[in-house]
């Protein structure tokens, strides 16, 4: 088979976490860079990668990358690539685009080159001057940067935070792909409780209870390239099987939530039923600073307000506060935390062990770690 160049994107600040992903599922040859993180495999590699990142947010064939100052370059160098291989006489290619710190500054002009370089080589190679463009989707994305080009084809589709078992959404809802993140980024391992107190929509809840049974994320969806010719439907069939196989379902969840929204949890309820995990995930209506998590040694991870579901300041210093005071409490706990309250810690009453940059959609935000003892050698497995 192929060796493809495949690139895992990210959400700033999260490469490190992909890039760890990919390691944990085999791949060696991995280099991260801003937002993306390269790494090589074939075309079965393209069904496990989008059906198992946690994550990423898409998977993407690097098509070429190559110096780009005049309209000229970006034409030759698109046609130069072997679109032939990947995209039929039907196919759909629409063309997208960004430019930073390049000459070629005009997106919609780069998009129109492109377009054009491509369909210029498809004539060649198809023996046809009309394009129907009826047939499956090859999304195509040119990144000018530094006055060069990167040509992509975007093998996911939707992004890959579209699990498909959220139907509803609360006003802020946290991204399936950051809710991975951050229960990777903490210590967390199925053997130890797992609550969340400020719980919205269950989202964190739910990838943390598929993480747990080694659910791959993508399982209950489809993507693009399952429709592509260039990949056999029985690469898809074999990378499902793999990932069904895997599941450990007899696995014991300690996973639970609450938050003071009813209608948040009915939100939850419904998203964590449509995940298969009703008997196994227990949500209930309460304040956060009347929460008690149940065992030792467990793990709170949060997303607690901050601007979006409570507008007034007051408020959301007593919730910060209250949730400092449940921490206290809880000696054997580790508590972590992301929002982009500044002051954060002022409010906790406690400074935090570490403190990562992250962002939540475009808000940019902290993820506060504040790390308890692990669980003795003998209770559990450190993770």
């Amino acid at each position: 088979m192929a060796r493809l160049q495949l690139i895992a994107t990210s959400a700033m600040g999260l490469e490190a976490v992909v890039a760890r992903e990919l390691k944990q599922l085999g791949y060696d040859d991995v280099k991260v860079d801003n937002g993306r993180v390269f790494f090589t495999g074939d075309y079965i590699d393209i069904c496990r990668c989008n059906l198992w990142l946690r994550s990423s947010d898409r998977v993407l064939v690097n098509m070429g990358e190559f110096p780009a100052t005049t309209f000229d370059e970006l034409f030759e160098g698109t046609k130069a690539l072997p679109w032939e291989e990947w995209i039929p006489a039907n196919g759909e290619f629409p063309v997208e685009g960004r430019s930073q710190k390049s000459q070629l500054s005009s997106v919609p002009a780069s998009q129109g080159i492109v377009k054009k370089a491509i369909v210029e080589k498809l004539k060649l190679t198809h023996h046809t001057e009309w394009f129907p463009e009826n047939g499956a989707r090859y999304v195509v994305e040119v990144i000018l940067l530094n006055d060069r080009a990167l040509i992509t084809l975007d093998t996911t589709g939707p992004g890959l935070h579209k699990r498909g078992y959220r139907k509803l959404v609360t006003e802020a809802p946290l991204k399936e792909t950051l809710a991975a993140a951050l229960i990777q980024l903490s210590r967390w391992n199925v053997s130890r409780p797992f609550y969340d107190p400020c719980c919205g929509s269950g989202t964190m809840l739910i990838e943390a209870a598929m993480i747990g049974w080694n659910i791959a994320p993508g399982l209950r969806r489809t993507f693009n390239s399952e429709n592509w010719d260039i990949i056999p439907a029985e690469l898809w069939e074999q990378a499902r099987e793999e990932a069904f196989d895997a599941v450990r379902d007899d696995v014991p969840l300690q996973i639970a939530g609450s938050d003071i929204d009813p209608e948040a949890i009915e939100i939850a309820q419904a998203a964590i039923k449509s995940a298969g995990f009703a008997k196994d995930i227990e949500v209930s209506v309460l304040p956060a600073h009347r929460a008690r998590p149940q065992g030792e040694y467990g793990v709170i991870i949060t997303n607690p307000p901050y601007g979006e579901r409570l507008s007034e300041e007051k408020e959301v210093q007593k919730l910060l506060r209250s949730l400092g005071r449940t921490y206290l409490e809880m000696p054997t706990w580790s508590f972590f935390a992301i929002t982009s309250t500044k002051a954060f810690e002022e409010y906790f009453g406690h400074k935090a062990d570490k403190r990562r940059k992250l962002f939540n959609g475009r808000i940019e935000t902290q993820y506060y770690q504040y790390l308890g003892p692990l669980p003795p050698r003998n209770k559990t497995t450190q993770a």
